[in-house]
Formats: C-alpha cells, structure tokens, sequence
C-alpha cells in the first residue's frame, strides 16, 4: 500500500506567471521523457522484476515519479493562472486553450497527446533497467534545456531539484543492474555446472574433449 503526505517534495510557489514557460514544462507532464511515462514504466515493469530488492526499486521510484508529476502538473497550473485567453494565444497555447481551457493536460510542449506505446516494458530485467537508465538522463537532458529556457528563481530551483532526482534515479537503477546481472551469473554458473554433472557416466566429466575426471566405472574413451 502507498502512503499520500499532502504536500509537494519540494515548493512551488510562482509569483510571476508565465504562460509560455508553462507550454514548455507541460512536455514533463506528458511528453516522451516525462514523469507520467516515467511513473507508468516503472510500476509495470516491477512485476517481472528477478528479487523482491529490484521490485521495490521500481515501486519506489515510480510512486516517486507520481509525485513528480504532481510537481510539474503544479508548476504549469501556477505558471498560467490568471492569464487570459489572448495571453494564452500569444505564448502559443491558444489550440491547447481551445481543447482544455486552463486545466493540466498530458501531452508534449510539441502539442502530441501522451501515448503510452511509447513505454519500454519488455519482461527483460536487463534489457528494461538499461532502459530505464538511459530514460533517467534523457529526462535529466530535458530539466537541463528547461533550465536553459527559464528566468524565474522560482520556476529554476524547481526545475533543479528535479533534475537532482533524475541523477539519483539513474544510480539507483545502475545498483538494480548490477544486482540482476550478479543473480543471472550466479544462476548460469550453477546451471553449467549442473550440466557438467548430468551425463550418461554420472560423474564430472568434462563434455569438450569426453574424458572423464576420475572416479567413473564407464569412462569415455
């Protein structure tokens, strides 16, 4: 079961709105390398996941990403309340006001509506924490341009401290990893040696040159 305190990781309190700063930020709402996608990866990939230690991994990072997405919903909302239509038109989001007035909507800063085809969940531990590494400092790139894009302290320490989690979320899965690929290793190296055992002499006989190590009443010759 999750556990909801109300109240954001980090405060948003934006003084100054700015509507086309919004149009920006709303892409880590909903777009290719937000936290909805982010959040929606994470917790379906979990239950195919090796140990009960990567499974949490991936549940807590993704109810983490939840509440990112609370926090980039926020900083949107925040950054066009107030603003009137025309403001609206004039940065850009007068097709985005015609389809969803003020509201937070998950879609890119390119307009594209969320699609969820384009989440990675293969069944693969390996191949879905690669993934999801490569997805964490894609999403640290795009904090990085926004920060870029911003002139407002209080729009830019947000943004910061967001891109800080990409960066821990990044190592966390590199620790995920590491694990998997450790219990994998372990596992082939004990089916091998299985495999070493299990022949027609019933003793450890090598099967590259079919000699018998000792021991055997039916070696090969």
């Amino acid at each position: 079961m999750w556990g909801y305190e109300k109240k954001l990781q980090y405060p948003i309190n934006i003084k100054n709105p700015d509507p086309q700063m919004a149009k920006f930020i709303i892409s880590q709402y909903g777009g290719p390398d937000g936290e909805l996608g982010a959040a929606l990866r994470y917790l379906s990939q979990k239950f195919s996941m090796p140990t009960e230690i990567t499974k949490a991994t991936l549940n807590d990072i993704g109810t983490e990403e939840l509440g990112h997405l609370e926090m980039v919903g926020t900083l949107v909302s925040q950054l066009t309340k107030g603003c009137s239509p025309d403001e609206l038109k004039a940065a850009g989001l007068g097709a985005y006001y015609t389809d969803h007035g003020i509201s937070v909507y998950p879609q890119s800063a390119g307009g594209s509506a969320f699609n969820a085809m384009s989440l990675a969940v293969k069944g693969d531990p390996i191949t879905d924490l690669t993934e999801n590494m490569a997805a964490e400092q894609k999403a640290r790139s795009t904090y990085e341009y926004l920060i870029d894009l911003a002139d407002d302290p209080d729009v830019i320490n947000v943004l910061k401290f967001l891109r800080e989690r990409e960066v821990v979320h990044f190592q966390r899965f590199g620790e995920a990893l590491r694990t998997v690929e450790e219990k994998l290793a372990e596992r082939k190296f004990y089916m091998n040696n299985m495999n070493n055992t299990n022949n027609s002499c019933g003793c450890n006989e090598d099967k590259g040159n079919g000699t018998c190590n000792g021991g055997c009443s039916n070696p090969r010759r």
